[in-house]
């Protein structure tokens, strides 16, 4: 399968959206599609196999709208603002002297009715012209496609104004006595149309405004870079870096790639890609991060990540791909939004000929017709969600959160159950080996056959081992037929003795006589350690004591979750360890999963989604199964790959403050969706109704089609600049909530 993102031009509502999806998704071949009318895009998954792009590109052509693969999205937006802005000024120009001819005619008669037609006329068609494109696409949607949508609504509320004078014009020029300037409604349409497109202006212009945290990160990466090529250091343009090449950072520059320092040292800000606003550290053998911007000395790093493969680059996949993504509660929208311009033309349809068979006025009929048309917006629908996913998730990307879709926003938004690993996410992950208790063996010995066997295990003790045995400078032995036992430990050869090292699971699969040293163990586990007993030819003989700090600010987070939420800790450890890790954290003692498994996390989390909605927020390979299995998994993006892919929200500073913060965001954009919603929803219900005249009978109140284009310019407006005002909660979210514990 290919994934593909395009730009689509032509679209103007959210009936278009649904128009879109549901053809394309028609053509054999075609997996998937997202479009998004909050930044006119759509994803498309598709069978090569079956499909090329070209004949996706058709299709799309064919009900009425022109797909792109590559540009500029931002020229692209600032031609179509620009585009708008000039059609409005030049369509104000011409309706200002229209609207002052039909208003003046009654008081001054400064030309006689035959001009006054004729020069209205003139003026209005410059209007209409500079509005085609709402009739085009209006009239061709409605003719070819048998789809109406909001161009639709336009051309036939415009067109029946226009057409009407026009024929009125043509009788007032042939003498009958019947028409008059009371029959022209030149300056309702020029101005529908004027307000029409300050409304698509001013639209466009908040929809640019919601997209800026993508735009932001596009800007960070330099142009340049600086390399050796045969003994030389010569400057290229950054998409010709390839893996290897040697690159010179000096004071000041930003670091074009990914890669690792091989001569030097420095201090890095790398708080564009992690928010953290410290420099970071950086010497010979640290990684580096493209866009991340050197500040004190030189160094020279060897390329490993270039292109799309860059942490900056798979950022803003990311930050798209949530962006292009659909909420669940947009469902709602999307159905209502593809029977809402039918139903709309039906109504305006009934209100035409009730009035007309009631009063017999048709100008009075006409008006109704043509201010329900004008009137309902189902643009405001259209961007009611999106809008505020593309805010929530640029804000996101800026605190270095990245939410991955928007059904892990909306989801987020309803934990009410944290459960945290324990190891690297409310620890350091950084264990260190704080004892070791030989038996009948000597503490090196014991270190250089632990060091052997740990040096080929995964599990995160394994590191303090080895670390230790570097720090000692011990030789390890060579080993064979190596097995390790998740959630155990870990056993081979060494030589012709048969050698184990894990935790007392392990010991008693071998059947280990440690009863002994009980008393020992106990003493360590009581000061909060991870313990390790090393056998060798099934004979306990070492205990090795490991110890992992908390976390800053972990205890201060818990405290504000548990205010909110039921927050449980889950760990591999046995449970006297797990307790002293937990009362550091402030979890309560009940809240404690101990003595897990790796492959009955996810069990553990499925059970407690029979009572909560579950966030787990992990590290490790052995959290991914949980991490897909919550309702929203948190991962750390110091953890593995596979945890990374599992979650659907990474915090990119390892903070474990930012689970908090996750929480508030999506809580304040969730809050945004359902109060644009209910505007778009509440607008639509009342102002059809008013525009149809269910208020005339009683206060002779009748809605000018001219206040009706004001309404519904505005209406979407409205929308983008309520999910815009989140943005008032950035500096709020950025703030430190916790002071270190």
């Amino acid at each position: 399968m290919k994934k593909i993102e395009i730009s689509i031009e032509n679209m103007h509502c959210s009936s278009c959206v649904k128009k879109i999806e549901d053809d394309v998704k028609k053509i054999d071949g075609i997996k998937k599609i997202n479009v998004s009318f909050a930044n006119n895009k759509a994803y498309i998954e598709y069978d090569e196999s079956k499909i090329n792009l070209n004949q996706i590109f058709e299709e799309i052509k064919k009900i009425g709208y022109k797909a792109i693969e590559k540009n500029n999205d931002e020229n692209l937006q600032n031609k179509e603002i620009k585009s708008y802005k000039i059609k409005f000024l030049f369509s104000l120009i011409f309706s200002i002297p229209l609207m002052y001819l039909a208003m003046s005619y009654n008081y001054y008669k400064i030309v006689n009715l035959k001009s006054l037609s004729i020069l209205q006329f003139i003026l209005a068609s410059f209007v209409i012209a500079f509005g085609y494109k709402f009739f085009y696409y209006g009239i061709f949607s409605l003719i070819k496609t048998k789809a109406a949508n909001m161009d639709t609504l336009i051309s036939l509320g415009v067109g029946s104004a226009y057409i009407y004078s026009v024929f009125a014009s043509v009788n007032i020029l042939l003498n009958n006595k019947n028409y008059d300037h009371n029959n022209l409604y030149f300056e309702i349409a020029a101005f529908l149309i004027t307000f029409i497109l300050l409304g698509r202006y001013l639209e466009t212009l908040a929809k640019g405004k919601t997209s800026l945290a993508i735009k932001k990160l596009m800007h960070l990466s330099p142009k340049q870079a600086r390399v050796i090529r045969d003994n030389k250091e010569i400057e290229i343009p950054i998409d010709q870096v390839v893996i290897n090449d040697i690159i010179v950072v000096k004071p000041g520059d930003k670091i074009p790639v990914d890669g690792v320092v091989i001569e030097g040292a420095s201090s890095v800000d790398e708080s564009m890609i992690s928010g953290e606003s410290l420099p970071v550290e950086k010497k010979e053998g640290t990684n580096v991060t493209g866009a991340t911007i050197n500040k004190t000395g030189s160094f020279k790093f060897k390329a490993t990540k270039v292109g799309k493969d860059t942490v900056l680059s798979q950022i803003i996949h990311l930050v798209k791909e949530a962006q292009m993504s659909k909420a669940p509660i947009q469902q709602l929208a999307d159905l209502i939004a593809k029977y809402f311009v039918p139903v709309v033309l039906i109504i305006a349809i009934i209100a035409f000929l009730i009035w007309q068979f009631t009063l017999n006025d048709f100008m009075f009929s006409l008006t109704i017709f043509i201010s329900v048309l004008i009137i309902a917006c189902p643009c405001a629908l259209g961007l009611a969600t999106p809008t505020a996913i593309m805010v929530a998730t640029g804000m996101g990307a800026e605190l270095g959160i990245l939410i991955k879709n928007a059904t892990a926003l909306q989801k987020m938004s309803k934990i009410n159950c944290f459960v945290f690993d324990k190891t690297g996410t409310l620890t350091e992950g950084k264990p260190q080996v704080t004892n070791i208790y030989p038996i009948d063996i000597s503490e090196q010995e014991a270190l250089i056959y632990a060091a052997s066997l740990e040096k080929k295990s995964s599990h995160p003790l394994a590191n303090a081992i080895i670390e230790k045995a570097d720090l000692e400078k011990i030789n390890i032995k060579e080993i064979s037929d190596f097995l390790e036992e998740a959630g155990k430990g870990a056993n081979a050869s060494i030589g012709n003795k048969k050698v184990a090292i894990g935790n007392q699971k392990l010991m008693d699969k071998f059947n280990i006589d440690y009863s002994k040293h009980l008393s020992t163990i106990e003493h360590f586990m009581g000061e909060g350690k991870s313990i390790l007993l090393l056998s060798i030819d099934n004979n306990l003989k070492a205990i090795f004591a490991i110890t992992d700090m908390i976390k800053p600010h972990v205890k201060n987070v818990i405290i504000k979750l548990n205010q909110i939420a039921y927050v449980l800790m889950m760990s591999g450890d046995n449970k006297k360890t797990a307790h002293i890790i937990a009362t550091k954290a402030r979890i309560e003692y009940n809240n404690i999963l101990a003595e897990i498994l790796p492959q009955d996390k996810a069990k553990e989390v499925k059970k407690l989604q029979e009572k909560h909605f579950v966030a787990f927020i992990g590290d490790g390979i052995n959290d991914a199964p949980a991490l897909s299995q919550a309702d929203v998994g948190i991962a750390l993006s110091h953890g593995t790959d596979v945890a990374i892919e599992s979650g659907d929200i990474v915090l990119m500073k390892d903070d474990i403050r930012d689970v908090y913060k996750s929480l508030k965001l999506s809580q304040y954009a969730y809050k945004k969706i359902k109060q644009n919603l209910f505007w778009a929803f509440f607008y639509n219900v009342l102002a059809i109704p008013v525009a149809a005249g269910i208020l005339y009978p009683f206060t002779n109140f009748l809605l000018n089609p001219m206040i009706a284009g004001v309404a519904m310019a505005f209406s979407s407006v409205s929308v983008v600049t309520n999910s815009l005002l989140m943005k008032r909660h950035l500096k709020t979210l950025k703030r430190p909530y916790f002071k270190k514990n």
